[in-house]
């Protein structure tokens, strides 16, 4: 059901059509709602919480996947090559743990504390806290560890929490959509939102905006989830494969494989879906690819035919520097 209603969304708020205007009384009262409250904390009538240490938040003015996590995955990588200890934070969305704050790491649970803090953790190395209250995340992290800043994976609407630096993500493919709010379109928050950040990054595409830095997502060697095996994309070229996708944006994983020759089958599961051993059996001897957000929900179901694929972020040289030392001259 819930596969079928993200589809319905995405046709409403992707492609031209009436639709949206049926939704768009409730899209102005959504946009109204959310204004009312950022004024609300700008005003100072909202408590807001400035923690010890820097806070930069990555996030999005869209719902569904834009290359976030990819990008925090880069960010914390680039900072701590250069000497800084970094901590993220994130909501912990699906998880189901009894308490929070939890602490995360690369053996979590993530049924319990959701499953992008754990690829967080597995990619990055870093301490990573999640609770829906991101505060109480930040000062947790804060007194279990010495950091020097902390990356907030979305929560660019999450006011409570001050921040020093805004970032937003956007999918360079699919931009603002139709430009409406929820439920009509896919803005969490009105396009104007983009003069007050910091630094927009679009992700492939070609949407694009001033001052911007672009990026791209490069697949990586894909691996055997139970085994030792690795291969580059290039090994399964002219190969059928089954491919998995529990994500917000589930065709740009298809697509990036269709681009490197593969021959996809494709299997969209709602974003944050766990697989269970149905899911990756499908009766025959072909190759079952997933993205890393699933492979860290199956391991304990996998069989050795299944793989696997992990992407990064990529900047050119010159924009990645540009980058990254506009974040440490705001920092």
């Amino acid at each position: 059901m819930r596969l079928i209603l993200e589809r319905v969304l995405n046709w409403i708020w992707y492609r031209p059509n009436l639709a949206k205007w049926f939704l768009w009384p409730l899209g102005g009262i959504y946009r109204l709602v959310i204004e009312i409250r950022r004024l609300l904390y700008q005003l100072g009538l909202k408590a807001t919480t400035t923690l010890s240490i820097p806070v930069i938040v990555v996030g999005n003015i869209t719902v569904g996947g834009t290359g976030k996590t990819p990008f925090i995955i880069w960010l914390a990588t680039e900072l701590q090559t250069r000497g800084y200890r970094v901590g993220i934070i994130s909501r912990g969305y699906g998880g189901k743990a009894d308490n929070w704050p939890q602490h995360v790491d690369s053996s979590s649970d993530p049924q319990l504390v959701g499953d992008e803090p754990v690829l967080l953790a597995r990619a990055t190395g870093c301490l990573v806290v999640v609770a829906p209250d991101r505060v109480a995340a930040g000062q947790a992290l804060i007194a279990k560890e010495q950091i020097d800043v902390i990356l907030s994976d979305d929560g660019l609407q999450h006011y409570p929490l001050n921040r020093q630096l805004e970032i937003v993500v956007i999918d360079g493919e699919r931009g603002f959509g139709n430009g409406l709010s929820l439920p009509a379109g896919p803005l969490r928050e009105p396009k104007s939102r983009l003069v007050d950040v910091d630094i927009v990054i679009v992700n492939d595409g070609s949407w694009s905006h001033k001052g911007a830095f672009r990026t791209k997502i490069v697949a990586q060697p894909v691996y055997q989830i139970i085994g030792s095996r690795q291969k580059s994309l290039e090994g399964f070229r002219n190969t059928t494969v089954h491919a998995i996708a529990g994500i917000a944006h589930p065709s740009r994983f298809f697509d990036l494989l269709e681009a490197a020759g593969i021959n996809v089958i494709r299997h969209p599961l709602p974003d944050h879906a766990k697989p269970d051993a149905a899911t990756l059996a499908f009766g025959d001897d072909l190759p079952v690819f997933v993205t890393e957000k699933d492979a860290v929900k199956c391991q304990s179901i996998c069989h050795e035919n299944v793989w696997c694929v992990p992407v990064k972020l990529e900047f050119d040289a010159e924009n990645g520097d540009r980058l990254i030392q506009s974040i440490l001259t705001n920092l």
